[in-house]
């Protein structure tokens, strides 16, 4: 049996949903930093008024999201979540592609993105996906990678 995925824009009805994916996917993170991660504690209300959140479900039920921010040169990705229970399916690696649709779409050239530096796995995966470590910075009790791919 196959499930019927479909891609479409989040709405205010669906803040909630995106709060508890959000906290679903970055839970396993908890013990390896000691505290949320940013996207655990982010303001959905807001985020879903002011940024582009896609939303990814799969026979009905929200399985992955991605927020986007377009900047004046740049598509900002704030968050990529994915349900641990339909992680290692390629839902990421469509996010990421999807990214650069949309970023072609407004007429951008670069996607950004950043992460903590000890999701050491996310930070291979994005280099894997053709993205290069601009910079880091301290973040409370880390580093932030700053990242970005060339597209176009």
């Amino acid at each position: 049996m196959t499930e019927a995925i479909s891609l479409r824009a989040a709405t205010d009805a669906d803040v909630d949903a995106i709060r508890a994916l959000t906290r679903e996917a970055y839970g396993k993170w908890v013990p390896l930093i000691g505290r949320e991660p940013l996207p655990m504690t982010a303001n959905y209300a807001e985020a879903v008024r002011k940024h582009r959140i896609d939303l990814v479900e799969a026979d009905g039920e929200l399985v992955a999201l991605i927020e986007m921010a377009p900047g004046a040169d740049h598509l900002l990705i704030e968050n990529i979540a994915v349900s641990p229970r339909h992680q290692g399916k390629g839902i990421g690696k469509k996010l990421l592609a999807h990214a650069e649709q949309v970023a072609a779409s407004l007429g951008l050239k670069v996607l950004r993105l950043y992460t903590n530096k000890r999701f050491a796995e996310n930070v291979q995966l994005y280099l894997r996906h053709g993205y290069a470590i601009d910079r880091e910075e301290p973040l409370k009790d880390g580093f932030l990678v700053h990242m970005s791919k060339r597209v176009g």
